[in-house]
């Protein structure tokens, strides 16, 4: 299978060692669109969409394959072997940051350090572990979803965005989330929203950086402060940013602490 063209892979920069951008849920590689350009002198920049995502080869979804993220890691192994990379630097949003995560325990040798935008280890509130919503707001996310995808978009991107004074950001993840088959995004949300990788962190061993949101609905900030604890490589920077999504809302912030922790 031509691994390139099933995933959308755009490779340039003037730089050798890759730096690979992984978009979130029901968004696409062009979100990156602020960040990449900050980095393209010094690295080499990998773009992708996972399968079922942005412009990818929707007929190589397979539900099987896609029914827990271990095999959006393998999307991007795949993608690791295909180009032979050695030590990238990887830079996730939100389910992103812990599908790297999978994929750099899996197989460190392609790794240098982890970036994750807005990461969560788990979503759903468990005794004394908070992840932001209970099991009940899960289920009925996903049920309205099904019910209506579109009125669904319509509501909840604008509040992952926040913002509120821009609308035109809430208002392109919004058109992202349409334009995503609602079958395949149901099942990314199921599996994005069910998942739990607490008992993955320990298992890390490549420096980390954590960017966490002020004010974010997907991520809380308790979020953020457990995978800094249970995480011995990683380092935590609480952002100005608002919001879920500040690779588009405060990318000079973004690109700021992400050269601070390369450098």
């Amino acid at each position: 299978m031509d691994i390139v063209k099933r995933n959308n892979v755009k490779v340039f920069g003037e730089g050798s060692q890759p730096m690979i951008f992984a978009h979130g849920f029901g968004c696409g590689q062009h979100m990156w669109r602020y960040i990449w350009p900050a980095f393209e002198k010094e690295y080499k920049i990998i773009l992708f969409d996972y399968v079922g995502s942005g412009n990818s080869d929707v007929t190589a979804y397979n539900s099987e394959r896609y029914s827990s993220l271990n095999g959006y890691a393998q999307d991007v192994l795949d993608i690791c072997h295909q180009l032979d990379l050695k030590n990238s630097v990887f830079v996730g949003h939100s389910v992103s940051g812990m599908v790297g995560l999978l994929a750099s325990i899996k197989e460190p040798e392609f790794f240098e350090s982890l970036v994750l935008v807005g990461p969560s280890a788990r979503y759903i509130d468990d005794k004394q572990y908070t992840g932001g919503f209970q099991q009940t707001d899960i289920e009925e996310l996903l049920l309205t979803m099904e019910s209506n995808y579109i009125g669904w978009a319509n509501f909840l991107a604008p509040a992952i965005m926040k913002n509120d004074e821009r609308p035109e950001l809430g208002a392109e993840l919004t058109e992202s989330f349409c334009s995503t088959d609602p079958v395949i995004a149901r099942q990314f949300a199921k599996v994005t929203f069910l998942s739990d990788n607490r008992k993955d962190l320990d298992k890390v061993k490549h420096p980390a950086l954590i960017l966490q949101c002020s004010q974010d609905i997907i991520a809380p900030v308790q979020v953020g402060q457990f995978l800094h604890r249970h995480m011995a490589t990683s380092v935590y920077r609480l952002m100005q940013a608002t919001g879920h999504c500040p690779h588009l809302s405060a990318p000079e912030e973004t690109i700021k602490l992400i050269k601070e922790f390369l450098t």
